[in-house]
């Protein structure tokens, strides 16, 4: 089973990146479960979301506390709380920046992580250049699919059409391959 836990702040879409995640795993015909975690917080609080995905059904439904991957849509959030709790020793990192590791603090925390496990991905950039909003969810899925084989691209822009029909699924399709170039070129 691969799990995924996704950290981000209200109004980034995190619980929507999980639930279009499980979708895009179950186009695939896995299995796929995507489920948030959030109160009554309001817009900047911040937000976890999980997601599971296998090729068998899935009976757990609480928490993921031991991720196979962390998206981070909020760097900000690693001075906040334990991003880092949990996750597997030989676990994948993605984290919304265009920073370094050594820049945003968290050098000591991933040097012990092999470096084409940690990914940084200038989410928030693609998604104002493309859709003129600051919802990083969409790209990182597009840079996620560039790197796992758990979904792949067409299934995130089917899960994006089912989310965001029309224009806005659109342009949120263009961030996505925008990130999926990205991280294909960097190899």
């Amino acid at each position: 089973m691969f799990q995924v836990r996704i950290h981000g702040r209200g109004g980034q879409g995190v619980v929507s990146a999980s639930e279009m995640l499980s979708v895009a795993a179950f186009e695939e015909g896995k299995h796929s479960q995507a489920v948030p975690s959030f109160g009554s917080e309001r817009m900047g609080a911040p937000v976890v979301a999980y997601v599971r995905i296998d090729d068998k059904e899935i009976e757990l439904r609480e928490p993921v506390l031991y991720p196979d991957l962390l998206i981070v849509q909020d760097p900000t959030l690693f001075s906040a709380i334990d991003v880092f709790a949990g996750l597997k020793p030989d676990g994948f990192l993605m984290v919304n920046t265009s920073r370094t590791m050594d820049e945003l603090g968290l050098g000591e925390q991933t040097k012990k992580m092999s470096a084409d496990r940690i990914m940084t991905v200038p989410a928030t950039e693609l998604a104002l250049r493309h859709l003129g909003r600051p919802t990083p969810n969409t790209v990182l899925l597009g840079a996620l699919t560039a790197v796992s084989d758990h979904v792949h691209l067409e299934s995130v822009f089917k899960a994006i059409d089912h989310k965001f029909p029309g224009k806005v699924g659109e342009l949120n399709k263009v961030a996505a391959q925008a990130a999926y170039d990205a991280v294909k070129s960097k190899g």
